[in-house]
């Protein structure tokens, strides 16, 4: 008896190829993406817990003024402390050969050039440097395989206003930086790189022998890293210690943690769709073919067969369907997955970044795609298993037929026959039709949320890089420097336009809620760093109190009017009590704003400078940079376009691979609804269409009465997914949003106008594939069909 249903089974299989090829296709697309995001959430995972550990990653990390060397020895005496590394360390300016803009360079000593304690290096290429080698460096990987270093490479750095010549000696990776940023959210391996040299020669550079102004500490197991940060901090203060941070607030492991939690939501979102349409799909299709088959299921009860037998029979049919599709999502997913760690590698630097696939991720998407098969199997299989085998023979009871809405409202009356044979049959089938349209609807909704971080991205770049941070170049002191210094950088060559800031280190306190960080301070009438409201509009500073950006008054629980103490952390150390003047809409990081003649009068100096935006004219020129050199106050020089050119090249290369993929599977699950619905409908319909033939109708006319009912489908789904790809949209947004940055919800015209365009172009191509059936159709045969 099995195997007499099995060889039914196959002859129901081969008499439904497309349709059981879009299912599985559908079922194949939410496979593969649950399968390739969450395996790449947790080869990320797993990558950075392998790689923290055998680098002895830190668990804090404080930067101080200057601190004598013993120091250290009281360090790792906290209570709470394993290990505690010091070190110097300082950001320069970097010249190349082939480089026409400026380079950033962070130097970090080695003691005696062997491998430090913690945050380990991993040596890709070369060699370590020699204790008394003069100038040999070692050099980060992004920066190295963006600039073309290697072993032998030769530089030059502004060490405390002296040129040095450095020779590369050897490239490593950190895990300081796996994210190589300065202090800011985009990844910049052209304009900034971490090189690590002899300590003694570097702290001799800046007149740092004998002391360190960088520390790394190990805590023990369940050590307090509040507490040891306390204790650090009080140890530090008489030192200038600029206030110590945990791992989580580590730029490098924030911004891939960040990351990897957005990952996870990605995960959790798009293949819960996909399964969902994919279990309605399954529902539609067996119900037409359990309804098809009642006299066949008739017969078995009547022979004997149990309901739990012919039940089965027709769950084996939506798990071989399933099934298929769980195989190749499986393979779709482990390419999807190594496409996408690969696009990782282009922000985050790791040994090895291996894709993985942990064994309960293809058990979790079988079991639950078989979960979502079975659910929509059961609701059309249960009905027909119960009927008596008598009640089973006789064909069901024809639709009640009678004056329903649409004839009631008077617009039958206004539509020519075959118009109104349409939506006589859309209103008959309501169900059905609103269901598919919300399952293409929900392809529509796939495409806009996959596709509108383009839109966010540029616009968070226009107002933030453009409207708010309206210079061209930065330039960064290596300690505050005189008013008089604007002066002198306003008769650089070019310079057009010259303002000051003065970036000041900070503890904010709110109550229990406390933030490390700065105070930026500006002059009220600045034109190149604005400030903004949520509407882009600029906001002038107040002479007195404090602005914060959203995401910090967020982080500190205030708004404005709240009180909000200031610990300066560098000076005098002053302490103050300021109001929360306003709420700026800061689109990076987290920073405070203040009157800049406000701030000198809080700390009681004169007009100090730490460092100067400029608009430069014909962008970073020969000229602008060689007189940049030539100021031994300059520190670093930062050029905006150069790094907005990096991170868009990168950013729009895998916004293209990212789109493409969300746009197939989206593609994948209209062509499954679309064309499953237009075959159910086909399959209820050919007695009524071959009849319309034989009366007379062309093929065409018969055709359109079929794909008027897709046509008028898609007319509802479409503008319902843009809706919910809104929605959508918003909710990822709201999910993936991190202190870091948030992502505008922005979605242009143009991803609309795309997400309904290729939804239509699938809808199109399935059509065209049913209107070739409808033309095949075997008149006497299907007038011979018993109705």
């Amino acid at each position: 008896m099995v195997r007499a249903l099995d060889r039914k089974l196959l002859r129901d299989l081969a008499a439904m190829p497309g349709q059981a090829c879009t299912i599985a296709l559908v079922v194949a697309a939410g496979v593969g993406a649950f399968v390739a995001q969450l395996s790449t959430y947790h080869s990320l995972v797993a990558t950075r817990a392998d790689y923290y550990q055998q680098a002895r990653f830190a668990d804090v990390f404080a930067d101080l003024k200057r601190a004598p060397t013993a120091l250290q020895a009281r360090v790792a005496e906290l209570p709470g402390v394993a290990q505690a590394d010091a070190t110097v360390k300082f950001d320069v300016s970097i010249d190349l050969p082939d480089a026409h803009e400026p380079l950033v360079g962070r130097m970090i000593g080695l003691e005696g050039a062997i491998q430090p304690g913690l945050n380990r290096l991993t040596l890709r290429m070369g060699r370590w440097p020699l204790p008394t080698e003069t100038g040999a460096v070692l050099v980060s990987e992004g920066f190295a395989l963006a600039r073309k270093l290697g072993p032998g490479s030769a530089l030059t750095a502004v060490l405390n206003g002296r040129h040095q010549v450095l020779q590369v000696v050897g490239v490593v990776l950190s895990p300081e930086y796996v994210f190589a940023s300065l202090g800011g959210a985009l990844p910049d391996d052209r304009g900034f790189g971490v090189f690590w040299m002899e300590r003694h020669q570097l702290a001799s550079a800046f007149g740092m022998d004998g002391a360190f102004n960088h520390l790394n500490l190990k805590l023990a197991p369940g050590a307090s890293a509040p507490a040891a940060i306390d204790a650090l901090d009080r140890l530090l203060a008489p030192y200038g210690g600029y206030g110590a941070i945990g791992r989580d607030d580590q730029m490098s492991h924030r911004m891939l943690s960040q990351e990897i939690g957005q990952q996870r939501t990605m995960a959790h979102v798009f293949p819960a769709i996909f399964l969902a349409v994919a279990a309605f799909l399954l529902h539609v299709v067996l119900s037409r073919q359990v309804a098809a088959q009642r006299p066949e299921i008739a017969a078995l009860k009547a022979v004997g067969y149990a309901d739990h037998v012919i039940a089965l029979h027709f769950l084996k049919l939506a798990g071989v369907i399933v099934v298929a599709g769980i195989v190749a999502g499986f393979a779709l997913g482990a390419w999807l997955g190594h496409q996408m760690t690969g696009m990782y590698t282009e922000f985050f630097h790791f040994p090895t970044l291996a894709f993985q696939v942990a064994p309960w991720i293809p058990i979790a998407a079988a079991a639950v795609s078989l979960a979502a098969g079975i659910g929509g199997t059961m609701t059309a299989v249960r009905a027909v298993v119960r009927l008596p085998p008598a009640e089973a023979l006789r064909p069901p009871l024809p639709p009640r037929f009678g004056h329903g809405l649409f004839e009631r409202s008077g617009l039958a009356r206004r539509l020519p026959p075959q118009a109104r044979m349409v939506a006589r049959t859309l209103q008959r089938n309501a169900v059905r039709s609103g269901m598919t349209c919300i399952g293409v609807g929900c392809s529509v909704a796939v495409i806009v949320s996959g596709t509108f971080w383009r839109d966010s991205l540029d616009h968070l770049i226009d107002v933030q890089f453009h409207q708010a941070e309206r210079g061209d170049v930065t330039l960064t002191f290596a300690e505050p420097a005189p008013g008089g210094v604007l002066a002198e950088v306003a008769r650089l060559p070019g310079v057009l336009e010259a303002e000051p800031l003065r970036a000041l280190p900070v503890r904010l306190r709110a109550g229990p809620h406390q933030y490390l960080g700065s105070v930026l301070g500006m002059a009220p009438d600045a034109r190149l760093r604005r400030l903004l409201d949520a509407r882009q509009r600029p906001v002038a500073l107040p002479p007195e109190g404090v602005l914060l950006g959203d995401r910090l008054a967020s982080r500190l629980h205030v708004v404005a009017g709240d009180p909000l103490e200031i610990d300066v952390l560098e000076g005098q150390r002053v302490q103050r009590t300021l109001p929360v003047a306003g709420i700026v809409n800061d689109m990076f990081g987290l920073t405070a704003y203040m009157d800049l003649s406000a701030m000198r009068r809080m700390l009681n100096e004169q007009d100090s400078v730490s460092a100067v935006v400029l608009n430069n004219r014909g962008g970073m020129t020969a000229a602008l940079m060689a007189a940049l050199k030539a100021m031994p106050r300059v520190a670093t020089v930062s050029d905006k376009r150069a790094a907005l050119v990096t991170f868009e090249r990168t950013s729009a290369r895998n916004m293209l691979v990212f789109t493409s993929i969300i746009t197939g599977f989206a593609v994948a699950l209209t062509v499954g609804v679309v064309y499953n619905s237009a075959r159910v409908s086909l399959a209820e319909r050919a007695w009524e269409l071959a009849s319309l033939r034989v009366l007379g109708f062309t093929r065409a006319e018969v055709s359109g009465l079929l794909l008027g009912e897709m046509a008028a489908q898609m007319l509802v789904a479409i503008p319902l997914g843009l809706w919910l790809g809104y929605l959508l949209s918003a909710t990822l947004v709201r999910l993936m949003a991190t202190e870091t940055f948030a992502l505008p919800l922005v979605i242009h015209a143009r991803t609309y106008a795309y997400a309904a365009g290729a939804t239509a172009l699938a809808a199109a191509a399935s059509a065209l594939i049913v209107r070739l059936r409808v033309d095949r159709l075997d008149l006497i045969a299907v007038l011979k069909t018993r109705e």
